[in-house]
């Protein structure tokens, strides 16, 4: 979605100065102003690991949808939400360096026409590319250290949760939205969550789509899969509508085996929909399998 709009753009961040560094971006490297002294996070999955390493943050869209890095920007001024910057409050605000990346991708060029702006967008790899943003940032704010030792602690839960569910069977990974459901296979959007923890797909032939392939109860208790993967996007994004819970439980989906073995792991959505490639995120999601599928 994002790599094939993100390619016709130069990079953003702005000329080289003696003390720029070069780090990697969505888009390619850039050159960025070390240790920059205002900054303003438009991407959700940057504010979360730029709230793992400790970094400030100056300004911020909103609403956030996680609560787990509202603590980190009370005192950040707002920039508008992640679809629509505040121009003026962002000209005002006398930025050093701004952060685009995922839903404020395709506004990161005219962010660079008032300060140097990154894209951090996490899109194909969401592990490869979110430990890299975390290495870039380390970089950026002088916090190699910091940023190693995180890694560290996500690889660490990673290895747990892979060992946890590596005598689990297969997975079907389903996102409801209310009383509709769409499905995600290993090349998806959430398809990491087959790879990274080596779990088999259930289904080998889901469409390929941002959205997932829309699916029916049918299809689940077909599928018939030993481990059944839900993300609820209603709550991810507080919108009012039927839980998650409530739409599969049907005689239907309570045919599987997942159902039947008590295998149904509700995802913490918003970290998965919203923040999906920060580290805590990801670290708090590869945990959530360790726990849930602990012996």
């Amino acid at each position: 979605m994002f790599r094939a709009f993100a390619l016709s753009l130069t990079v953003l961040a702005g000329p080289v100065f003696a003390d720029d560094i070069a780090v990697e971006t969505y888009i390619g490297s850039a050159n960025v102003a070390k240790s920059p002294d205002r900054i303003a996070v438009f991407d959700i999955a940057a504010l979360d690991t730029l709230d793992a390493l400790g970094v400030d943050v100056d300004g911020v869209v909103s609403p956030l949808f996680v609560d787990y890095v509202a603590d980190a920007v009370d005192d950040a001024q707002s920039v508008g939400t992640l679809f629509e910057p505040d121009f003026e409050a962002i000209a005002a605000g006398d930025y050093d360096l701004l952060i685009a990346g995922g839903r404020s991708s395709r506004v990161a060029p005219d962010l660079g026409k008032i300060a140097p702006t990154i894209d951090m967008t996490i899109w194909e790899d969401t592990i490869g590319q979110g430990l890299a943003r975390l290495e870039a940032y380390g970089e950026i704010f002088d916090m190699q250290a910091e940023a190693a030792t995180l890694r560290a602690a996500f690889e660490t839960a990673l290895n747990d949760a892979r060992e946890a569910v590596s005598d689990e069977g297969n997975a079907l990974i389903v996102m409801t939205n209310g009383p509709t459901v769409s499905a995600y296979g290993a090349n998806g959007r959430f398809g990491w969550l087959h790879t990274a923890l080596e779990l088999p797909e259930a289904v080998e032939a889901v469409e390929e789509a941002t959205h997932g392939e829309a699916i029916s109860f049918e299809f689940i208790r077909d599928a018939n899969p030993d481990v059944l993967i839900v993300i609820d996007r209603a709550a991810a994004i507080g919108q009012e509508g039927e839980a998650a819970s409530a739409t599969l439980d049907n005689a239907l989906v309570r045919e599987t085996t997942a159902w039947a073995n008590d295998n149904v792991i509700y995802l913490n959505s918003a970290n998965v929909y919203i923040s999906n490639g920060g580290i805590q995120s990801m670290t708090q999601i590869v945990s959530q399998f360790a726990t849930t599928f602990a012996d």
